[in-house]
């Protein structure tokens, strides 16, 4: 079967443009998640050896 060069003109735009949309999708997930590292890291973590404020009492 022989397809219209339009037609086959049209499928790979299409293609391309899901192909761009979906590196898009995992570049802004990629952020989200070292973003989100980032915000964890910089939470103090409890010092070995001394109390919590929840065991300070």
């Amino acid at each position: 079967m022989l397809m219209h060069p339009d037609l086959v003109l049209a499928q790979a735009n299409d293609r391309q443009r899901e192909l761009i949309a979906e590196a898009d999708r995992e570049r802004l997930l990629a952020t989200a998640r070292r973003a989100r590292r980032g915000r964890r890291a910089r939470q103090e973590a409890p010092v070995r050896g001394q109390p919590t404020a929840a065991h300070a009492r």
